[in-house]
């Protein structure tokens, strides 16, 4: 059992794709039980998923313990493969866990979901502050999207700042190429830079998960970013069991 995180501070970088498809990937091609939880208020992943969202706004519900987060997990069209989905009232959960006062809220209730499933992957806003930070502290592994340029570098300095300052706890990072054109030289430059990371392709079948509302590898198995998201998660599987 492990969760794994995807987040970065810079808006834009690809997570909520990030997230649903190796979601799927979690489920399809490893068979995990996985539950995929939506923690961005724009409600992405539910929709790349083709889970239609409810207009009950319950979100914060399930991080005051006021509801068990268990009535609002939703069933998507893939075998083992479930989502907790995001609502606007979740805009208030940084405001809500400084309220509540617990540091370590989202920990115990990813402890309490991942009872159920082998893999819990939360699909994170890009924020700094009380959610990111327990967010850090609930998460195995961190999942960091970056599209090669120097503003995604920066905030890949961000994260690292953030979950070291968690100690001998902290989780460790991966981060992965995302968007890219190796056509361009600023792309390929980076790339050689850091030969070790993960590539996700800037690709069309990818741009068409909205559109198809659903996974790449659903709709398009076959095509370039399919395959490099069944690599990075088989990557992200390894590092799960190195612990």
């Amino acid at each position: 059992m492990a969760v794994v995180a995807i987040y970065s501070v810079k808006g834009g970088v690809g997570k909520t794709t990030f997230a649903a498809n190796l979601a799927w990937c979690a489920a399809t091609h490893s068979s995990r039980r996985t539950l995929l939880w939506d923690l961005d208020a724009a409600g992405g992943a539910g929709f790349l998923l083709g889970v239609d969202p409810k207009k009950k706004k319950l979100a914060t519900s399930v991080i005051s313990k006021e509801i068990d987060p268990a009535k609002l997990i939703r069933k998507t069209g893939y075998p083992r493969l479930d989502l907790l989905p995001a609502d606007e009232s979740i805009r208030a959960i940084d405001a809500q866990l400084a309220e509540i006062g617990k540091k370590n809220r989202i920990a115990k209730l990813t402890a309490d979901l991942i009872k159920d499933y082998d893999r819990l992957l939360l699909d994170c806003p890009p924020v700094l502050n009380e959610l990111s930070s327990q967010i850090v502290r609930a998460a195995d592994l961190v999942i960091v999207p970056i599209p090669p340029s120097p503003l995604s570098a920066r905030a890949l300095e961000i994260v690292r700042e953030e979950v070291s300052a968690e100690g001998k706890k902290a989780p460790p990072i991966m981060p992965v190429f995302s968007m890219v054109d190796r056509r361009r030289t600023l792309h390929r430059d980076a790339i050689a830079a850091s030969p070790d990371w993960a590539v996700i392709p800037a690709s069309s079948a990818i741009e068409q998960c909205a559109a198809h509302q659903a996974p790449v590898g659903a709709f398009a198995p076959r095509s370039p970013g399919a395959r490099a998201f069944k690599t990075l998660w088989t990557r992200i599987e390894r590092a799960l069991a190195k612990g």
